[in-house]
């Protein structure tokens, strides 16, 4: 007998190209998730592919403390596109790898072990970065979690000029909540989450594994705040659907990181899928025309959605449509009946994360789809 610890969808899909999923019946989906914005260039980019084809031909593999000129090329770039003074990069698989490692090497640098998260935030998965995620439903089954982490309400400034002390190790947010229903926060919220953590001498992480390269109209959602933080965590997307997740740091966390490491942390052929995404990003302006065709959709849903919908919130192509109802029936109404793919974020959150590539006639086919599917689902 065989199975599978997952829970799967009713829907098989084949393969992909640009913004368009198949299924095995050669039905088309337009891909408004992006598999949790994994793929920014959409499916099957030619860059990203030739890449990876190329390094194949030269080397697999080899463990990191062998120095090889693609990931070498991949720290640089990474650095290149970093705000501020941030400089340094620690290569793992994933995005809960990536804030497990944030959390580690800020106690570590600061000597301290208090962590203080948000109300609503997701940072992960495994024991540290899940101590920090909110929500008890993904907590509870593994408790005891590890301790000293305290949550302050997101976006409320007061609250963490509160509750960060000189025993404060770290703090991790989100520039935009994703699974806690697409909320940003305001600059003044950053600024003075930044100013309380220099004050105290703790280490500001913030977790961009969603909202990172060009997802929220630059390449990094801290750029939008003018904010630098100690540390910015990078994943999903950053391979354009392989499996790669990035701590970026300053000068001050990499010289007292302690003795973190794994084994898998920036292959080369990984850290060549990488470069070539992040390039393309950055040379072809992805986070420009993020931010183009991303107001373009927010200010359609807005004018056809209405009254039909509580809110439409976001920025870019991170887009949460607050529906009536439970956002399970108005997705399932978009998949079945629409051939859209989109997320939930929270029982009545539509999520909207495409590839950073989608044309307005894309945005247009969501917003006629959507106001079509929240009808029904309230009929």
């Amino acid at each position: 007998m065989t199975g599978f610890v997952f829970n799967e969808k009713p829907i098989q899909i084949e393969r992909g190209e640009g913004a368009t999923l198949y299924d095995d019946s050669g039905t088309e989906y337009l891909d408004m998730g992006a598999s949790y914005a994994c793929v920014p260039l959409g499916h099957g980019h030619p860059a990203v592919d030739e890449a990876v084809r190329d390094q194949l031909d030269e080397l697999t593999y080899v463990q990191a403390s062998y120095p090889v000129e693609t990931r070498t090329r991949l720290y640089e770039l990474l650095a290149d596109t970093a705000p501020g003074d941030i400089d340094y990069t620690w290569l793992c698989n994933s995005g809960t790898e990536a804030n497990e490692a944030a959390l580690k090497f800020a106690r570590s640098a600061t000597g301290n072990s208090k962590i203080v998260a948000t109300m609503q935030g997701f940072h992960g998965r495994t024991m540290g970065a899940l101590a920090t995620t909110w929500k008890n439903k993904y907590k509870k089954p593994y408790e005891p979690l590890i301790g000293d982490v305290e949550f302050v309400p997101y976006d409320d400034g007061e609250a963490m000029e509160q509750t960060v002390d000189d025993e404060t190790a770290a703090v991790i947010v989100e520039p935009v909540q994703g699974e806690g229903g697409i909320n940003p926060a305001s600059e003044a919220f950053l600024q003075r989450t930044r100013e309380v953590t220099e004050d105290a001498g703790a280490a500001l992480i913030f977790d961009e594994v969603q909202t990172g390269l060009g997802r929220t109209g630059s390449m990094w959602a801290a750029e939008q705040s003018g904010v630098v933080p100690d540390m910015i965590t990078s994943a999903k997307g950053l391979g354009n659907g392989l499996p790669i997740g990035a701590t970026l740091c300053r000068e001050w966390i990499a010289e007292n990181y302690g003795s973190h490491a794994s084994t898998f942390s920036g292959g080369p052929v990984i850290s060549a899928a990488a470069e070539a995404t992040v390039e393309t990003i950055r040379d072809e302006g992805i986070a420009a025309h993020a931010a183009d065709v991303g107001g373009y959709l927010t200010e359609r849903l807005e004018a056809e959605l209405g009254d039909d919908v509580r809110e439409v919130r976001g920025e870019g192509l991170l887009i949460g449509v607050e529906v009536g109802r439970g956002a399970n029936r108005v997705l399932r109404e978009l998949a079945l009946n629409h051939g859209v793919l989109a997320l939930p974020a929270g029982r009545t959150v539509v999520r909207l994360l495409p590839p950073l590539t989608i044309t307005e006639a894309d945005a247009d086919a969501v917003v006629d789809a959507l106001a079509t599917a929240v009808t029904e689902d309230e009929g």
